[in-house]
Parts: structure tokens; sequence; C-alpha cells
């Protein structure tokens, strides 16, 4: 196995290991390698494929957001759902996210949200990996199985998580979260086709007050409240 686990924290491993380990993981991680080797531009690199996991040890994660795909142009994805380096321009999504926490028109000039990592945040993307100008190129290739086993370990071996789920995949993928020891808070996707939207079962995002929502949560687990306001 070329997954490199080796900046990962034990607790993760024990649980990495053995679901990186299945057949179809087997076949992904040659699959990936052909693809290097054939040249392929690969999102993010490969040194930040489970950096989600490296800042986030499992034991202190207060909330988890679900993001479909690592973003597909030149060094956005670093490795964070919806987060990209310090130095780029927000995308879309993100410019959302920070109108959402802001309450105003006003956004942060820095998209890196690792920060709320550092916090408990698990910013986990679906697919952890996409060729270069291809959104969902690998969404199909095998991620989905070790994706869903690690949210599974989450809901089984965490107690009193905030799973902000933004859009019908999250939704979907949240779907067996034990709401008797967690909380999920459903909103549209923060996109600018979904943000306004709301459904039967959900609030739109924008407006939903979702990231205050996780925090008084949080306070009435007597858990520190999340700095969502990147800089702060």
């Amino acid at each position: 196995m070329s997954f490199d686990l080796s900046r990962i924290d034990a607790s993760w491993r024990r649980i990495m290991e053995p679901a990186l380990a299945t057949p179809a993981m087997v076949k992904l991680d040659q699959f990936l390698q052909v693809e290097l080797s054939q040249g392929k531009v690969i999102y993010p690199a490969q040194v930040h494929w489970f950096k989600a996991f490296e800042m986030t040890p499992l034991a202190t994660i207060k909330v988890v957001i679900v993001g479909q795909d690592p973003y597909h142009g030149a060094g956005q994805a670093h490795g964070l759902s919806f987060s990209v380096p310090e130095s780029l321009a927000l995308p879309p999504s993100l410019k959302n996210i920070f109108k959402e926490i802001s309450g105003a028109s006003a956004h942060s000039a820095n998209g890196d949200l690792s920060a709320w990592a550092e916090q408990g945040v698990f910013l986990l993307n679906a697919a952890l990996t996409v060729e270069e100008g291809k959104a969902g190129s690998h969404a199909k290739k095998g991620w989905l199985e070790f994706t869903e086993s690690c949210l599974r370990a989450v809901n089984e071996q965490c107690s009193k998580v905030v799973f902000l789920a933004w859009g019908r995949f999250a939704h979907k993928l949240c779907a067996g979260v034990d709401q008797a020891k967690h909380v999920v808070i459903k909103t549209s996707h923060p996109s600018p086709l979904g943000a306004y939207k709301s459904g039967a079962d959900f609030s739109a995002f924008l407006g939903s007050g979702c990231f205050e929502q996780a925090n008084k949560q949080l306070s009435a687990w007597s858990k520190t409240p999340i700095r969502w306001r990147v800089g702060e």
C-alpha cells in the first residue's frame, strides 16, 4: 500500500489501515499510482490526501463538515473540504460560507480553514482526490467506501458531535448518524446554485444560522465553541 499514514495519530490509523486494505482501496491505490506515473495532475498533492485526518485526531472532533470533491483548479485543494491556501482567491462556496458566518457581504480574504481543523472541525471530502480540471473524476473510484467507514467511526466512537450537512449529498452521508448522541444540522449547499434553496427537511444555507446553532449545541454539551471567523 502506498498510502502514507505516517503523519496520522494512532486513533485514526487503527481505523484507516483496515479500511485502506480492502480490495476496493487496493484497486484505488493502484489507479492513482498509474495516473501519477502517466503524468496526470491530481489534486491535492499526494502529501495532503489525508490532511483532514492529520489535523483533526479522532478524539478531538467536535464538528464534521463533509464536502463532495476536492477543488480541481490549480493550487486550490490542500486536503481540507471547502478550504484553499491563504494566497488564493476564494471559491464561490467559500465566499458564501464566510458570508453566513459574518452575517454581511464582507468576506475573509483568507480561505485557509486550518484553524477550524485545529479546533476539532473535521473537514472531510467524500472523494480525497480529483484530476485537474475534471470535477468528480475520482468520485466513483472507491473513495466513498473509505470515507463512509471513517464517518461511521466518528458516529460510533465519538460522542456529542455536530454534523453540518450541506446539500443533499451530505444529507445522504449523514443519514445514519445516531442522533441520540449527536446532532445533524441540515441546510442546502453553500454554492451559488444552492445557497438560497430550502427543502421540506432543511433550510437554505444563507440565513440558516448553522454556525451559531453548532456553537450553541457545543456550549450545551459543555464543549468550547468554534471560532468560526478565520484570523480571530
